[in-house]
């Protein structure tokens, strides 16, 4: 942490106010340089700290706005970017989705395990990604898949930089920057249960 006078809450509380406004759908500060600066002043105002919010992960977590020029990482009005994170279980679900109705009626997804790393700065989080493929509809108890095993040939795992209720940061093992927003109205239980 850098030497200084402690900021205001206030002063948090505006940065953040205003890059989830950006980070909302239609928001037009959605091009990126205004954005890559609230993150980054919001990650020294205030950084997470894992070993003490871990619990916090947990959720339904969607991408809004990426430092990353891969297409699937490519924040779009028709498309649902969704990271879902259990770390009590150790479980984690990429999944690219259609928005609106058709969403869950299928998906492209990723499985990983992932654990929270111990050691300071407590903002790491480990992840091996594990099986992919096309996830269907739920009928009752069960849902529809096609599955296959994954080769991971690297060590993967996410910073994250900043942390609440509503409002996620991180930054890849490649260098990406990621901003995503809690969503609520999902449930891990659908996707992970």
């Amino acid at each position: 942490m850098a030497d200084g006078p402690i900021p205001a809450a206030g002063e948090t509380q505006a940065c953040r106010e205003e890059l989830l406004d950006l980070l909302r759908p239609g928001s037009p500060g959605q091009a990126g340089g205004r954005i890559g600066a609230l993150i980054a002043r919001l990650e020294r105002l205030q950084p997470a700290n894992l070993s003490a919010q871990a619990a916090q992960l947990a959720g339904v977590w969607e991408l809004r706005w990426s430092s990353s020029s891969q297409p699937y990482l490519a924040v779009r009005p028709w498309l649902e970017n969704l990271q879902l994170l259990d770390p009590a279980s150790g479980r984690a679900l990429n999944l690219l989705r259609l928005a609106g109705p058709l969403g869950p009626v299928a998906g492209i997804g990723v499985q990983a395990r992932i654990a929270v790393e111990l050691e300071p700065p407590h903002q790491r989080v480990s992840v091996c990604f594990e099986r992919g493929g096309w996830l269907g509809p739920r009928f009752g108890d069960q849902r529809l898949q096609l599955f296959r095993e994954v080769q991971q040939g690297y060590a993967a795992w996410l910073d994250v930089t900043v942390l609440d209720d509503a409002l996620r940061v991180s930054r890849g093992n490649a260098g990406t920057l990621f901003a995503l927003v809690r969503r609520p109205d999902l449930q891990l239980e659908a996707f992970l249960g």
